[in-house]
């Protein structure tokens, strides 16, 4: 994994997707390329209309039908090499020196999981280009992405504004080990004010797994607020964000417990719509 992927489309938060690659670009001294990619929901390529509403015998009228898609195919594609012109503009204006542009064909998932080889972070929007900020599909992509993939990646908000406060939601399983050795080893949240959470019982082994947790940062130069919290996730975590100004949540794709639950379930577009805020995936 030697570089960083944004997937660029024409949704009102492409500007967000942008800044927030840009800013872990920088952070992580990494190149940057810049994805699109044109699904096949978006265009039609070679559509056959021969028997449709009885058009096989209107040979002028199927040739100017194919006519015209063949256009919007073309039209789709130079949308797309136009979106990620100005996408490379912006990153380059915040100072990412290093931007390579991908246009390609296909699913989203199945193009993300032939490149997943190439990618070190990946970063897309919660928001894709037909979801029209609705919340009946809030967080579906996301989601399906997440499932497919094995590599960290951001979730961007409509809104972006540069991280100062990390919030990173600790389990104890031995999958979130993983994730925060290797969150301690990246320069991204260094500097960072950054909040350990494990939500749970307050107990003895609860304070013992956050300790061993905090003590695995502290060696790394890392200092973190660490606090154990009663409740349910769902609940706890963005009521702790909003009220301590967290502008970067952090969390785990792995392990069996209620907190991956709830981050792959069906709550996924609850998360989502609540926190405004980017979301860290370690995997």
């Amino acid at each position: 994994m030697t570089q960083l992927m944004a997937c660029i489309d024409g949704s009102r938060q492409a500007g967000a997707v942008c800044d927030l690659a840009g800013w872990a670009s920088l952070r992580l001294s990494a190149p940057l390329t810049l994805l699109h990619v044109l699904d096949q929901s978006q265009y039609i390529h070679e559509a056959d209309f021969s028997g449709y509403l009885g058009l096989e015998g209107r040979r002028e009228l199927l040739q100017e039908l194919s006519r015209l898609d063949e256009r919007r195919s073309r039209l789709a594609v130079e949308q797309g090499k136009l979106i990620l012109a100005a996408a490379r503009e912006r990153v380059l204006a915040a100072g990412v020196t290093r931007v390579e542009c991908l246009q390609r064909h296909g699913a989203l998932v199945d193009n993300l999981a032939e490149l997943e080889q190439d990618e070190r972070l990946l970063v897309l929007g919660a928001y894709g280009e037909q979801s029209s900020e609705s919340l009946a599909r809030l967080g579906s992509q996301v989601e399906q992405v997440v499932r497919a993939l094995h590599q960290p990646m951001l979730v961007a908000q409509p809104e972006f504004r540069t991280p100062q406060k990390a919030m990173l939601a600790y389990d104890g399983s031995a999958g979130s080990r993983r994730g925060l050795a290797l969150l301690a080893q990246s320069p991204l949240l260094q500097g960072l004010e950054l909040h350990l959470l494990l939500v749970g019982k307050i107990d003895g082994e609860h304070r013992a797994l956050l300790e061993e947790a905090q003590a695995l940062l502290t060696q790394a130069g890392v200092e973190a607020f660490a606090l154990v919290l009663p409740g349910e996730p769902e609940l706890v975590l963005p009521r702790y964000q909003q009220d301590n100004g967290i502008d970067l949540m952090v969390m785990g794709a792995y392990g069996h417990s209620r907190l991956r639950r709830w981050l792959l379930g069906s709550t996924t577009t609850a998360m989502l719509r609540t926190i405004r805020v980017p979301l860290l995936v370690l995997r």
